[in-house]
């Protein structure tokens, strides 16, 4: 595991990238008109993984002396 906080930030920018792609897919489905049900799913899945990106970073940044449960 990469111990630097640019090596910890360089190990979520996969995370990253895939959010800002679910972002681009909701905001392309609502503006082409798509089903609700499928902009919801959209919708859900981008919150997710933007919540995954910020829940990631102060724990990867953080002491890894604590576990995390």
């Amino acid at each position: 595991m990469k111990q630097t906080i640019l090596g910890m930030i360089e190990a979520g920018e996969p995370l990253l990238l895939q959010a800002i792609e679910a972002m681009r897919q909701h905001r392309e489905a609502e503006a082409a008109g798509k089903p609700l049900a499928e902009i919801e799913r959209l919708s859900l899945l981008a919150d997710s993984l933007y919540q995954a990106v910020t829940d990631y970073h102060p724990r990867a940044i953080a002491d890894g002396s604590q576990a995390l449960h």
